[in-house]
Formats: structure tokens, C-alpha cells, sequence
């Protein structure tokens, strides 16, 4: 989580809201890692997870990510657990809960629906403060920009 953290901050200092990610294999290898890039993709799409997931399934070779854990500094939203669900991802390991756009535990529980075809197990709470301070200190910065 800590290198999540660290592309949350990358992400932070382009501008971007301050969302990092890092997908690894079950023996703790790290395939990809990126964050938010939104704003300088103009691409509504370019979700950290969105793109972690994109960079290891070319680097893989394969689109079915099993053996698999991703590791997000924030609840994912509908988007990206559609694509965490899509790929097969075991786990997922997130810091902070979204109240606004949470599709894990907050206003959805897509990756445990089982309507679906794949549940995913997992975990929230991983280095939570300091995922809050880097989201509050950014919006705290852009409120006052924008004044």
C-alpha cells in the first residue's frame, strides 16, 4: 500500500485527485502501478485502478487477472469494480471507504453480489489516515483555489 500511497501523492502533485494503485501477484511481485490521471488523459476513464489493470493485462498477456490482489488507496467506484469483477481479481485491499462513489462497501456491494459471476475478497483500512489526509488535503487546497 505504501507504493499506492506514493502514486497518490504523484497524482496529487500533477493535479489530479490523489488516487493510487498497485496490482500484484500472489508472491507479492509488483505488475503495475499508477495513479488518477483524469485530468491529463482527458480521459473520464483513466481511473488509477482502470489503468493498473489495463498496464497488467498487457503485461501479463492475459485479461483473466486470478492470483492477483490490488491494492487502492480509495474505494473503488462502480466503473472500476465492474472491471476488477471483468478481470477476476482475488483481492482487493482498499484504504478508504467513498462515501460518495464507493461501489465495495459504501453505496454498492458490487464485488459481492451474487448475481455475478466472480466475488472478489476484500479488505479496507490499510494506511487509512494517511489516505484521508492526502484526499482532505487536496480538497482542502482546491476549495481555497478556487475562491
Amino acid at each position: 500500500m505504501e507504493l499506492a500511497l506514493k502514486e497518490a501523492e504523484r497524482a496529487a502533485q500533477s493535479g489530479e485527485v490523489p488516487v493510487g494503485a498497485i496490482l500484484i501477484l500472489d508472491d507479492g511481485t509488483v505488475v503495475a502501478q499508477d495513479h488518477n490521471r483524469r485530468e491529463s488523459d482527458h480521459d473520464p476513464t483513466a481511473h488509477a485502478e482502470m489503468l493498473v489493470i489495463r498496464a497488467a493485462s498487457q503485461k501479463l498477456g492475459r485479461w483473466r487477472l486470478t492470483g492477483t490482489t490490488l491494492l487502492v488507496t480509495l474505494e473503488p467506484c462502480i466503473m472500476c469494480a465492474g472491471a476488477i469483477i471483468l478481470s477476476r481479481i482475488d483481492r482487493l485491499v482498499f484504504a478508504t471507504r467513498d462515501p460518495k462513489a464507493g461501489a465495495v462497501l459504501s453505496l454498492y456491494q458490487a464485488l459481492s453480489d451474487d448475481r455475478l459471476n466472480h466475488r472478489v475478497a476484500i479488505h479496507e483500512g490499510l494506511y487509512q489516515q494517511q489516505a484521508q489526509t492526502l484526499l482532505r488535503d487536496f480538497f482542502r487546497a482546491r476549495r481555497i483555489k478556487d475562491k
